[in-house]
């Protein structure tokens, strides 16, 4: 038979243990507890919240659709609906852990006063965006040209505008140097004047070089019939009389239209006989 060697002092301590133990739950667990409601009522909040501003921004994305806004105006839009709508997510997140949002409002008032003076350029760039989708010197789609910077607006967002350039790279532009300078919005208009340049030999036949220009012009389906097209000579350059080449085209044919034609007048030439001249200098040496 086995035997209790506990002594009474140790049954003792167990139990004065035990009470403390006792007394350290009943006086922390209600409050860990609570935290922890706190905690998952807030990722709730925060997981229906996220789903809401989708949803809102959803709504508000095809209402403007509807409306017949302009793009860039949705993307810039959009993307201040998102971070007011978040803003006000993480006040109400924050309220529900007690703390006072009247202070924080406070707090990010005073915060926003020395950031924004800080950060002139980017509320600079920000009172750009809003200029750009006041005056829309340009929208997204078209093709536009800023110094050495140019390729076709994907975004306008509220700080940046976003190009692609003919080779596929993103320009990021500050919306505030759009706003403050020059630029060329090259399909802002319906149709777009080209202009080629052929130098001929002054040997060549010029009235046959122009009949074979004129023809090449009037056989191009996507020179625009209602614009006047001519041929004419622009230059008596050093070595080749230079013929212009002037017609319209839509904007999105310009590229493709400059190069065919370029390179038909070149094999027209050929065919006809008529010189194409490269830089030559003629040197007369006389005797005494």
């Amino acid at each position: 038979m086995l035997e209790n060697t506990d002594t009474p002092q140790e049954i003792e301590a167990i139990t004065e243990e035990i009470d403390r133990f006792q007394q350290y739950i009943d006086e922390y667990l209600p409050g860990v507890v609570a935290f922890g409601l706190r905690v998952v009522m807030a990722l709730l909040v925060f997981f229906i919240g996220t789903r809401l501003i989708k949803l809102l921004r959803h709504v508000v994305r095809r209402s403007m659709e509807r409306a017949g806004a302009d793009v860039g105006v949705m993307q810039f839009v959009d993307s201040l609906l998102k971070a007011f709508s978040y803003f006000i997510l993480v006040m109400l997140i924050a309220s529900g852990f007690g703390v006072d949002t009247t202070s924080i409002v406070a707090l990010v008032g005073s915060a926003g006063l020395a950031l924004g003076l800080a950060l002139q350029g980017s509320l600079a760039n920000f009172a750009g965006g809003v200029l750009i989708l006041l005056v829309k010197p340009f929208k997204v789609g078209d093709y536009i040209i800023q110094g050495s910077l140019e390729g076709t607006v994907s975004e306008i967002q509220m700080i940046y505008t976003y190009l692609l350039t003919p080779d596929n790279r993103k320009v990021v532009i500050p919306n505030g140097t759009l706003a403050d300078n020059s630029l060329i919005n090259v399909t802002a208009e319906e149709k777009r004047r080209l202009d080629i340049d052929v130098g001929i030999s002054y040997t060549a036949d010029l009235r046959k070089a122009k009949e074979v220009s004129m023809g090449l012009l009037e056989k191009e389906e996507r020179v625009l019939t209602e614009e006047e097209r001519m041929v004419v000579v622009s230059e008596l350059a050093d070595s080749a009389v230079i013929l212009k080449l002037r017609f319209w085209v839509k904007p999105e044919d310009y590229w493709s239209t400059k190069w065919d034609v370029t390179e038909s007048v070149k094999l027209a030439f050929d065919e006809n006989g008529i010189e194409i001249p490269f830089n030559q200098m003629d040197v007369h040496i006389r005797e005494n």
